[in-house]
Formats: C-alpha cells, structure tokens, sequence
C-alpha cells in the first residue's frame, strides 16, 4: 500500500493536532506516495534500527520517538542523528515519529501502562483545553436528519463516551434570493420564510475541514448560514496521564514489587513511603513530573513515571509516593500497542518489532 494510507490511519488514531509543541511527531524521512510491504516498529529510531530495517527489507521505521527535534543545518555525520537521516535516506527507507500524540490520546501509551498495572476505570488525569470546537447551522425541516448525520459521520459529536450528541431548536428562518441566485425554496425578489433547525454540534477542532466539506455538500441551501465558535472546555478524552485504581488495595512494598515485575523494571527509585494501602494510581509514560501536582489533587497514592531529578523527589512532601521506574521502562510496551493497532487495521500488511533494545540506560546489579 502506499506510505500516507498507513501514516493516515495512525493519525486517525492519533492526530498530529494532539502532539505537545515541541515535538516532531510524523512522516520525518520519506514520500508518502512511495509503495511499503513492511513496517519495522521501534521506541527509538538509531542506526542499528535503521540497519535492522535494511536487513530485514523494511521500507518503514515506525518509532515512538522523534529521531528528529529540531532543525538540523548540516548533514556531516557528525551526530547519531545525522548518521541515521542520512542512512535512511540513502537506503530509501521512511522514518515516521508517533509521539506525544499517542501519549495523549485515550488508548494509547498510558492506557497500555494502567493495563499492564491491572487498572481499573482508567481515565486521563491531566485533560486538554481549547481542542473543541462548536458548529451551528441551520437547515430546513426536511433535511435537517441528513445534515446532521452526515455532520456525526464526520466525527462531531462526541461527548465522552457518548456520541452522535446535538441540540435542536425548531424556528423561522428568512432570506430574500437576489439576481444571479438559484434558490432551494422561495423565488427570486421576494422574502420567503422557512421553517428550518437549528442545529448546535461540538467537534474536534482539527476536524474542521472535514466537517465543513460534509455541511455543504450536504446542506440543500446554495448559501449555508454557520457559526464557528471556540470552546474552552477541556476534551477528556485527550490529555497527559492517566489514573485508575487497582481491584484491591496493596500495601506499598506490594504494590512496589507489583510495579517492578509488570513493567519489567530493572530498578524503582521512589520517595519515603507513607504507610498507606495503595489504591488509585496515576501513571505517565516518559517524563511526567509535570503531573504531580495533578496525581495529588486527583487522590493518587503512587505517582508512576520516569526521569525525576533528585530534589523533584522533595515535591513528595509525604502526601504521595512518586516511582521513577525509568524512560525506556515506562514507554517500552508502546512498541506491542503499534504492532496490535497496525495489524487489526492492515491483517495482510508485515510488521516487525524490533529485536533491538534501544535504552541507552544500563544497570549495574
């Protein structure tokens, strides 16, 4: 198949609108009109990757990481990202990032933490704002069910868990069709009113386009009346983090082997413990100390996440345990979660995981 139905489908499930600002998530090497037949999945994206991909006669390198974050002025071979650019263009071989976008999205890298943690009722702990958008329009009686469900098919709204959600007012509408016009109703030079619906419906901002494009070729009217309206409302849906709670209560070390077992941890570094049963957990895959504060607000009793910096582990303050399992650790079931979504969606398309561990982190035990 072609390169871009693949990318597409993976920002179908994570949109690139989803990704922090600083990241690079997306096609960073390649053309997406260029033929694949195999897909190597990785976290990262090094050289031995890229020479695995050569070996194996991957086309694609599908990574959780960007191997790129910022512009890159000269190609001397003088970095390990340089040396892998260059490897990958030379040998024709795409390099696609799919990161924070998949971070913050429901189902993805924390949702497959709190599965390998056995949690329950996981939900996002940190949820976006400024990502919904409202549409109103308004169209005649006897097309209104078309408009607005040609408006659901596009992917507005969705409210949570529930879908195909609007509200409706029946009115009056008025409009007078002047020269050069072709009116659905009414004739030209003459006011006529109509009984129309107002429809008001939430969706995703970056699909505006889509949702628009649906409205007119949907809408009977040769002028379509719509409103556009940015709400500040946060999309639970999407965000940083997650939090769920275990089936039974754990004591801390129990909880703590727990952790080190299910997400195959060479170590934890963690706070003081505070004596209590551990319940309700909040997990960040990567470097997720930003969240701290909302894992304490939201009751959390373990704080799971990587890369904590000695005196961030103050910040504790005995209201909460903080476990540092580790980068690579925290984010390294992200590889399976890629190689499931791609394979339900393309059954006869090859992908490969990688055989190559890429934690640049070693332990001494």
């Amino acid at each position: 198949m072609k390169l871009n139905e693949l990318t597409s489908f993976l920002e179908s499930v994570a949109p690139l609108a989803y990704q922090e600002d600083y990241d690079n998530s997306g096609l960073i090497v390649g053309n997406g009109n260029r033929e694949v037949t195999q897909a190597l999945i990785s976290l990262d994206c090094t050289e031995a990757v890229v020479d695995e991909a050569i070996a194996s006669g991957c086309q694609v390198i599908i990574s959780h990481h960007p191997i790129v974050f910022k512009g890159l002025k000269k190609f001397n071979g003088k970095t390990y990202v340089e040396r892998v650019v260059e490897k990958a263009i030379k040998h024709d071989i795409a390099l696609y990032a799919i990161h924070t976008n998949l971070d913050n999205v429901m189902d993805g890298v924390n949702a497959r933490i709190a599965q390998t943690l056995g949690l329950k009722n996981a939900r996002i702990l940190s949820a976006k704002a400024g990502l919904l958008k409202k549409l109103v329009t308004y169209a005649p009686h006897s097309h209104a069910d078309v408009v607005r469900n040609a408006l659901f098919k596009a992917g507005a709204g969705h409210i949570g868990n529930y879908s195909e959600c609007s509200f409706n007012t029946e009115g009056t509408g008025t409009f007078k069709a002047e020269q050069g016009t072709d009116p659905y109703v009414g004739e030209q030079g003459k006011i006529h009113q109509e009984a129309e619906t107002q429809i008001k419906i939430i969706y995703p901002a970056h699909l505006e386009s889509k949702l628009l494009m649906a409205l007119f070729l949907n809408h009977p009217y040769e002028e379509v009346a719509y409103d556009l309206y940015t709400l500040s409302n946060q999309h639970q849906q999407v965000g940083s983090g997650m939090i769920g709670e275990l089936e039974s209560p754990l004591s801390e070390n129990e909880f703590l082997r727990h952790l080190k077992n299910n997400m195959k941890a060479a170590v934890v570094r963690h706070t003081q413990l505070t004596g209590k049963l551990v319940k309700k957990v909040a997990v960040c895959g990567g470097s997720g100390g930003f969240l701290l504060k909302q894992a304490i607000a939201a009751g959390a009793d373990v704080f799971v996440t990587a890369d904590y910096k000695y005196h961030e582990f103050f910040d504790a303050e005995g209201r909460i345990v903080i476990a540092d399992i580790g980068h690579f650790e925290s984010e390294q079931f992200t590889q399976q979660l890629l190689y499931e979504i791609i394979q339900k969606k393309f059954s006869n398309f090859a992908v490969r995981l990688t055989e190559i561990n890429t934690n640049p982190i070693k332990y001494f035990i």
